[in-house]
């Protein structure tokens, strides 16, 4: 799979190309390539790519990165389309942004589950220290009960805060996936 600029990827797309945003359903509904197609890594692996062979695809997600690390999953779902030309976007959305090119935004979707708890388990751990160091150092439980979660995320890959705010208001309107 080459790489192309975003400049490069506009040109593509102005002679047929079609754009496809491998992440996951919370990350697209927020902010995307106007006109790309949503169809999550996950979606591509067990269905492979519902468009007609001898096309020219564009793949991206937010910086490139995750498109680059599953080149070869990509590439394995197109070998049934013949004639495929396969490229990704080179740093992603965040290098189509940079170059100044359109991108649709939904402010009223929540952020991606990912950051959120990035968001909940460095609060909570800053809280944890800042409690145990200034009031009483049983705070410290707090810091070292998240850090626990996370390393217990990191082994069996559940997350029981990522679970805990798929249930919150913001994301119930929302379709993330724990995995994201």
């Amino acid at each position: 799979m080459k790489a192309v600029t975003p400049t490069q990827a506009k040109s593509l797309l102005a002679h047929g190309a079609v754009l496809i945003d491998v992440r996951g359903a919370g990350e697209h509904a927020r902010e995307r390539i106007p006109g790309s197609r949503h169809l999550p890594l996950t979606e591509l692996e067990a269905n492979g790519l519902p468009c007609a062979t001898g096309d020219i695809f564009i793949f991206y997600c937010r910086s490139g990165h995750r498109t680059m690390l599953h080149a070869g999953k990509i590439a394995a779902c197109l070998r049934g389309e013949g004639g495929a030309e396969i490229y990704i976007l080179e740093g992603g959305l965040d290098a189509w942004k940079r170059a100044g090119l359109d991108v649709h935004r939904d402010s009223s979707q929540p952020i991606e589950l990912q950051r959120q708890v990035h968001l909940a388990a460095g609060s909570l751990i800053l809280l944890g220290v800042t409690l145990g160091a200034f009031v009483h150092p049983g705070f410290y439980v707090i810091a070292a009960g998240v850090g626990a979660g996370l390393m217990l995320a990191g082994l069996t890959g559940f997350c029981g805060m990522a679970r805990l705010l798929m249930k919150a208001p913001w994301n119930r309107r929302a379709t993330h996936t724990a995995s994201d």
